[in-house]
């Protein structure tokens, strides 16, 4: 269980870690999609950070539990609030990019719970 355990996390904060850095590095297809979704461009930094700090704490969290906990709780809020951004958007399609980013980081939550 512990190795799934693993390999979960690390596959959630890889996934968390790419979304936060093409949001940092202002990859096009990332700001027309938040451009779209009418997400204020003061935010776009901080979210791409949440999302950095995020993947850290997962990682961080196989070492401190605690730690991963917030982190990956943190996360799941995140990825939830993005999916109800593209919603409020009305960008339905759009709304199972965040919860794809989100199923690993409950995935990881769960088998942390598990272990």
């Amino acid at each position: 269980m512990r190795t799934a355990q693993i390999v979960v996390t690390l596959l959630a904060a890889l996934m968390t870690g790419f979304s936060g850095a093409v949001l940092l590095l202002r990859a096009q297809w990332i700001v027309q999609a938040l451009t779209d979704y009418s997400v204020p461009q003061s935010w776009w930094t901080l979210l791409g950070v949440a999302k950095a700090a995020g993947a850290v704490g997962l990682v961080a969290g196989l070492f401190v539990p605690v730690i991963g906990v917030l982190a990956g709780t943190g996360l799941v809020v995140y990825f939830v609030g993005a999916a109800v951004t593209v919603a409020r958007a009305r960008w339905y399609s759009h709304i199972p990019f965040p919860l794809v980013y989100a199923a690993p980081v409950v995935g990881a939550l769960v088998l942390g719970y598990a272990a």
